[in-house]
């Protein structure tokens, strides 16, 4: 299973050894902690709940599902898994009851230079916008006489007298759960739990993201 939770530090470049500039996204990740293991037989699907980072003041019914040591991770995600832990078990005995439980600590480890990774984070909120700025729309001529200069248009015809559903119009741009793929993982510094990601992610700076291996 590879998959972590991570904050967004921001993006730099880094040369290799033959002078190849990349430009990468720098993250943040772990140690996150399982929290929570879901089984077939149990919940009707197999899945692992990941924590990452300290809630201070957490509720006493959060802490008691998720306290590890004494710490409740503040941001929580789930993990589908294409096998089942009883399965897993069956095959590779101890180590992966080690590896599959609750308590059990992942860390940048998981990942190694040159993994395929897809980064799931939400997108920066831009507020309202117009059909320009949102969809790309062009705009009208702004002389002679012209009164369609950012006009969004058409919106439906006279049949049957009510606008369709998703109709490109003004409206609230960004903040959507957006998925980059295609990535991969350029450098691990295993002692400040840093991943240097190629390329850019969804999310501003100090965003929560996710990153699991590429299928």
């Amino acid at each position: 299973m590879k998959a972590l939770l991570g904050r967004k530090l921001g993006m730099t470049q880094l040369f290799d050894e033959n002078g190849t500039v990349s430009r990468v996204t720098i993250v943040e990740t772990g140690p996150c902690v399982i929290t929570q293991v879901k089984t077939g037989a149990r919940d009707g699907y197999s899945a692992v709940q990941l924590g990452f980072g300290s809630d201070k003041h957490p509720s006493k019914p959060l802490a008691g599902h998720a306290s590890v040591d004494g710490i409740t991770p503040k941001h929580f995600r789930e993990v589908r898994m294409d096998q089942d832990v009883a399965d897993i078990e069956a095959v590779e005995g101890d180590e992966a009851k080690t590896q599959v439980k609750v308590g059990a600590k992942l860390d940048v480890t998981t990942f190694e230079v040159g993994d395929a990774v897809e980064v799931t984070g939400t997108s920066k909120g831009k507020g309202f916008a117009g059909t320009i700025k949102r969809h790309n729309f062009h705009r009208g001529p702004m002389s002679h006489g012209s009164h369609n200069h950012r006009a969004p248009g058409s919106i439906g015809a006279m049949y049957p007298q009510h606008v369709f559903k998703g109709i490109k119009m003004a409206g609230q741009m960004g903040g959507d759960k957006v998925t980059t793929k295609g990535l991969k993982i350029v450098q691990v510094d295993a002692e400040n739990n840093l991943l240097a990601i190629s390329g850019a992610i969804p999310g501003p700076r100090k965003g929560i993201v996710m990153i699991r291996g590429a299928k």
